[in-house]
């Protein structure tokens, strides 16, 4: 069974990996790293006809052939499983191509020096840019191919014509009108109003109508290291510093309580009456009156008992002397009791809570981000990066991920996005955007119908992302409810996983309508020696082909072929490229 590629875990990152392969043609050994597969699960593998191996990881690995695999690709929910089978399985096979999930980022650095580059992947940080770009909806998507800078770009067309004479050397992706036409030769036929994707250089898109210039890339951050969006929060704290003082002391006077308020009013009554008293009846040694400054200055002297012994009731008049017995006590009294009920509020949840709705009042134009779980955070930093302004609405107030938010300057909100009211509190009918992230699919369904609910005429006009694992159900709600997007983050990462353990190196993935595509590097061997672009698929495209004397051939033409050394830059529909690229890559 040599050339065969051994899966570990069988969560759902490695459901979805192990079904990309056996679609492939893929001959596939699940190893249950400890995770025993569900009834659904159990029974795909069963239908698939994978053989999965049980027992501690060691025995499993090499019960499943790992000395004569092709590739290990170890995707276990538990990041200390996926470190000990890593590890064991670079022991046992050193020269076998391994590709780790690991969620932690210090685990996956430290995993990266030992386990080879390129080799540890974040599910969270693979998932969240096409979360990011379903949000900010049809924007350009660029993509570093060989050192250039290249942009996946939608036009609608504006006359009809041959996409040659349309678009020139823009290579077609995806023609999408009455139907979708994918990877499309150029002699294909457009109407007026059909949306075509296009994918070619900055330059190549001068004159049509869309601003490539403008587009910035979704970060695509890999082994496991998020710096997303650091600039722009440090941007935002340095901007919310200006103003953070005048913020506190508003929200401390609209949240401060009856009795907070009643102590502060009555004492300064008495600040103000004893100014006026020994402003019109203190008698200095010299016969003269005090000067404001000088009754002031008194007053909090004796209100705070700090008296420096340059003024003295002494010898003032009798009743003067027992207005200030009067006024000391009483003033003692109302600052304890002023600083008590202050110290209180300032160490109460409530004074964050409203701040955060303060700055939430005042938000139009935001991206609501509903559930803050590692997805959910790769999508902030995304949304961060990209220059917008995200809210995030979270169930739990415990959240590991609040303190990061906080850090990134998101403001959030603790409700049940289920709840209309909550809903409201979060400025709703301000939202350009709504991501649906927690990790339930029940949750998120009732979250984006409650939200739809709330949309009512904008419903069609606002990006609803949300996020299901289920295919069939993702599918039954995109067509019994109207979503347009519907996301899961395992089947997202997947193509990474599935393309790093065949050999293509992933550089991308984003959706043309409701198709997946991938972008990816191909190192050319032996196999693919001498083989023309036009023996290729006709849903599969050679972007560019990098010669190894360093020069790139854009576009390559139909009658260019490989030669070994050379590394092709291909894109098509994720399961197209794998299939037709399998043969040729499974080598070692």
């Amino acid at each position: 069974m040599a050339g065969h590629v051994v899966v570990c875990g069988i969560g759902a990152v490695g459901l979805r990996t192990v079904e990309q392969l056996h679609a492939a043609g893929v001959e596939t050994v699940v190893v249950d790293a400890g995770e025993r597969p569900g009834a659904v699960a159990g029974h795909l593998l069963e239908l698939w006809g994978v053989r999965r191996v049980p027992g501690r990881p060691r025995d499993a690995l090499v019960e499943a052939g790992i000395e004569q695999a092709a590739a290990v690709v170890v995707v276990p929910d538990d990041d200390l499983v996926a470190t000990e089978c890593a590890l064991l399985a670079r022991r046992l096979a050193p020269e076998v191509r391994l590709v780790v999930r690991v969620a932690n980022p210090a685990v996956g650095r430290a995993l990266a020096g030992v386990t080879g580059p390129n080799s540890v992947l974040d599910v969270a940080a693979l998932a969240a840019p096409s979360v990011v770009e379903a949000c900010l909806g049809r924007r350009p998507h660029p993509v570093e191919l060989a050192g250039r800078t290249f942009v996946v770009a939608t036009i609608d067309a504006t006359r009809p014509g041959i996409l040659r004479d349309l678009f020139g050397d823009l290579a077609p992706l995806a023609v999408t009108g009455a139907g979708q036409e994918i990877c499309p030769g150029r002699d294909h036929e457009v109407a007026v109003g059909d949306r075509v994707t296009l994918i070619g250089t900055p330059e190549q898109f001068a004159g049509h109508p869309v601003d490539v210039t403008a587009s910035r890339p979704v970060p695509q951050v890999r082994r496991g290291a998020r710096t997303a969006g650091a600039e722009r929060a440090a941007r935002l704290a340095e901007e919310g510093g200006r103003t953070s003082l005048l913020l506190v002391l508003r929200t401390l006077l609209a949240e401060a309580e009856r009795p907070l308020k009643v102590t502060l009013c009555v004492l300064l009554s008495v600040f103000a009456i004893s100014v006026f008293v020994l402003r019109a009846g203190y008698v200095k040694t010299d016969g003269s009156h005090m000067t404001w400054v000088d009754a002031v200055y008194f007053t909090v002297e004796t209100i705070g008992t700090v008296g420096y012994g340059d003024f003295s009731f002494a010898e003032q008049q009798t009743w003067l002397r027992v207005y200030a017995i009067g006024m000391m006590f009483l003033g003692v009294v109302l600052a304890a009791v002023l600083f008590s009920l202050l110290t209180q509020l300032l160490v109460s949840s409530g004074i964050e809570r409203s701040v955060g709705r303060r700055r939430i009042g005042s938000m139009r134009g935001h991206v609501l981000v509903v559930g803050l779980g590692a997805v959910g955070i790769g999508v902030l930093e995304g949304l961060l990066a990209a220059g917008a302004r995200p809210l995030v609405l979270e169930r739990d107030g415990t959240n590991r991920h609040l303190a990061r938010a906080r850090e990134l300057g998101v403001p959030v909100v603790t409700g049940d996005a289920t709840d209309a009211a909550v809903l409201a509190s979060v400025n709703l009918d301000e939202a350009v955007a709504v991501a649906v992230m927690t990790s339930d699919d029940l949750v998120n369904i009732e979250a984006g119908l409650a939200v739809r609910d709330q949309l009512g005429e904008r419903w069609d006009s606002v990006p609803v992302v949300l996020r299901v694992f289920d295919r069939d159900l993702s599918e039954a709600v995109e067509e019994g409810f109207g979503f347009r997007y519907v996301r899961s983050t395992a089947a997202l990462a997947a193509p990474w996983f599935v393309g790093a353990a065949l050999g293509l190196d992933v550089l991308g993935t984003f959706y043309v309508e409701h198709t997946p595509f991938m972008i990816g590097k191909l190192a050319v061997g032996a196999a693919l020696d001498g083989l023309a672009m036009r023996e290729l698929s006709a849903r599969t495209r050679v972007v560019a082909l990098a010669h190894r004397d360093g020069t790139l051939d854009y576009p390559p033409r139909r009658d260019t072929r490989f030669t070994e050394g050379d590394e092709a830059y291909v894109v098509g529909p994720y399961q197209e490229l794998l299939t037709l690229l399998r043969p040729r890559i499974m080598e070692p």
